[in-house]
């Protein structure tokens, strides 16, 4: 009979044992790569955001206190590394304006995802909190609960950023599917054809 998370992280803390952990890695890798990869939209930016977060999270394991699933304190981990990077990379690219005010900004365009480029477009548009909670919930499948504390926000919170990410996804994506050139009948012609 297969561990359970609680079980393997208790067998990790007690008796820092890295099969233990490794085991925990097993399990949650694929997992944070793809919320990291949709979050990002750059496999490898999401890979190492991945890394550092499940080394973090192998350092930090005897602060686990079990008071939330170990996926969802993983997962806090790896929010925390996403919004400390793109602080970082926020101050590199003012500085480098700054060094370079002529420059072009250059967007990287090569980036392969599995979601539909409308998709992409559509949680692109969505808030930082709203696109971070929808992709825990729907994505990787994480409860409100569970989404509340991987974010460090409350239940209630999560709960509407989840509400209005999926008003705003299904209005953007409704969008997308209309007809780009369809215009009502115009009446004359309309009154026309009836004689």
């Amino acid at each position: 009979m297969a561990l359970s998370d609680i079980e393997l992280v208790t067998l990790a803390k007690a008796t820092q044992s890295e099969a233990a952990f490794a085991e925990l890695v097993r399990r949650h890798q694929a997992g944070l790569r793809a919320f990291l990869r949709k979050f990002t939209r750059d496999g490898a930016q999401a890979d190492d955001l991945a890394q550092d977060t499940l080394l973090k999270a192998y350092r930090a394991i005897q602060g686990f206190e079990g008071g939330a699933s170990f996926r969802s304190w993983l997962y806090a981990i790896a929010w925390r590394e996403f919004l400390q990077g793109k602080r970082k990379s926020a101050a590199n690219d003012r500085l480098a304006r700054e060094a370079a005010p002529d420059a072009d900004d250059e967007i990287d365009h090569s980036s392969v995802s599995e979601l539909s480029i409308d998709l992409q477009r559509a949680l692109a548009s969505l808030e930082e909190n709203e696109r971070a909670a929808i992709l825990l919930c729907d994505a990787a499948g994480m409860s409100h609960a569970e989404a509340a504390s991987a974010l460090g926000a409350p239940l209630g919170s999560v709960k509407t950023y989840v509400a209005r990410a999926r008003e705003r996804l299904r209005a953007a994506l409704h969008a997308e599917a209309a007809p780009v050139n369809a215009s009502p009948a115009k009446p004359e012609l309309a009154a026309t054809r009836s004689r």
